[in-house]
């Protein structure tokens, strides 16, 4: 554990472990007075005093510092890349206890700082996305205030990233502009945190139907001018860290440590662009125009409000481009394959693939993929939806694409049926922007089997979820 208290205290506990006074300890090089000034905290002492009273009271001077041996450092060392290790396999639970450990026996405060932004990491992936917020929001005004000690980007995007999931599109707008104006000025166009500031903000416009800014973005995103051994790379460097620190070889286990997180991290990119291009994928798919084209002028503004705005359906030569796309989007976790396999679907639709795209669908459906549980240790749960929540939004999202593709086959009866099934499961989840989005759908779909009764019904369930009052607003416009 870390030595108690300031230099000082340390000071003064082992001088008195060891049963000196301050005259004894002062010898002849320094006062006892001087010694009474640094074990009350009114003077520091400098690195030549540091070594000398080290000496003399038995210990290292980094103990008397900071409060850690340096062994005990060393492990901690190995401890914070542990826990970084189990973060990127997917085991945010064993990440959180590793964290936590570091950060309460640390004093170093470049230690302490990574463990935090980990601890909040973990958080976010556990789905306590509130308590992550915090944590960032702190990491944030640490590094605002103190710009030489840590990079200000990593809080700032993981920030971008917490407020779009839990719905705060104002916020994850400004600071994924915010993230992606310092990278630009940095001449920075590539790499993780490009990638996934630009991910974040693209997904936030469409969101916030904002079509002519996402299509902007994406076309800089998407479109820029100008052996037999199965075990990553990582695992094996892990395997010999943790031998070698079992050894009581900690240097050797940290190298081993930073050799492991280097290869994981190696991966991030491929994943990272998987991630970009299903984003890109869902935009198209939400009306923005292809990426591969230049914007066209009188290009629709945004709406007010994204659920209230007739959704705008992705074109042929957009779905082209989104199916171009969700191909590169491969190796990625249980719940963004699932937003892979429904997009997808929605794209072969708009394209006139329906047989394919129906079963896909259904056999999504048919065999409880939409909801059975994750395969990995990793709970991908926006806050404050439970798992089985999110589950359920992807599985009415399913029906919902289903739904459409019965209808481009001109079998209203068999719609019917599956927007029947959508219904009942949409009326169990609770009120929010995701609830609200998928009920807007829903009454589109009664508009297109020409349901208006249900369509008006859905269109207030809509406003409803979002936590508008039907009765201060103007009524709904149907799409036509």
């Amino acid at each position: 554990m870390p030595g108690p208290g300031n230099v000082g205290e340390r000071v003064r506990n082992l001088r008195l472990t060891r049963r000196l006074s301050q005259a004894q300890l002062a010898g002849h090089d320094l006062s006892d007075s001087y010694i009474s000034l640094i074990e009350s905290g009114k003077r520091t002492p400098t690195p030549t005093v540091l070594r000398m009273l080290a000496e003399r009271l038995g210990c290292t001077p980094e103990y008397l510092a900071e409060g850690v041996e340096p062994e005990q450092r060393a492990h901690l060392e190995v401890r914070e890349r542990h826990a970084h290790l189990a973060l990127l396999r997917g085991d945010p639970a064993t990440a959180e206890a590793g964290f936590d450990e570091v950060i309460a026996r640390s004093d170093d405060p470049d230690l302490t700082g990574r463990a935090r932004l980990g601890r909040a990491r973990a958080l976010e992936e556990l789905g306590r996305t509130d308590r992550a917020i915090e944590l960032f929001e702190e990491l944030r005004e640490q590094a605002e205030r103190d710009p030489g000690r840590g990079s200000w980007l990593p809080p700032v995007i993981a920030l971008a990233r917490s407020y779009h999931t839990v719905g705060d599109l104002g916020q994850a707008v400004a600071l994924g502009e915010r993230a992606l104006e310092r990278l630009e000025r940095l001449g920075l166009h590539a790499g993780h945190e490009y990638t996934e500031a630009g991910r974040i903000l693209l997904l936030a416009y469409v969101d916030r139907s904002d079509p002519v800014r996402a299509h902007e973005l994406g076309r800089r995103l998407l479109h820029p001018v100008g052996s037999e051994d199965t075990e990553p790379l990582g695992v094996h460097y892990q395997r010999a860290s943790m031998r070698a620190l079992e050894e009581g070889a900690v240097g050797d286990s940290l190298y081993f440590a930073d050799q492991a997180l280097a290869a994981r991290t190696d991966t991030t990119p491929v994943q990272a662009h998987a991630r970009l291009a299903l984003a890109g994928a869902k935009a198209l798919l939400r009306g923005v125009e292809p990426f591969s084209a230049a914007a066209r002028p009188g290009a629709v503004p945004s709406g007010e409000y994204g659920f209230e705005r007739p959704r705008q359906e992705g074109t042929r030569e957009a779905a082209r481009e989104a199916l171009a796309l969700l191909q590169d989007a491969t190796g990625l976790d249980d719940a963004e394959s699932t937003e892979c396999t429904i997009a997808k679907a929605r794209a072969l639709v708009l394209v006139g693939d329906l047989d394919e795209a129906i079963a896909a669908l259904e056999q999504f459906l048919d065999t409880g993929m939409a909801l059975s549980a994750p395969t990995s240790g990793r709970t991908m749960t926006p806050q404050p939806a439970d798992e089985l929540g999110v589950r359920t939004q992807k599985t009415v999202l399913a029906r919902l694409v289903l739904a459409r593709a019965r209808v481009a086959q001109g079998n209203t009866n068999a719609a019917q049926v599956v927007l029947r099934a959508a219904s009942e499961q949409l009326a169990t989840l609770p009120e929010g922007r995701p609830a609200a989005h998928l009920y807007r759908e829903l009454g589109e779909l009664y508009e297109l089997i020409e349901s208006p009764e249900s369509a008006a019904t859905a269109y207030r369930q809509a406003l409803e979820a979002a936590g508008l009052s039907v009765f201060n607003r103007v009524p709904l416009t149907a799409p036509h």
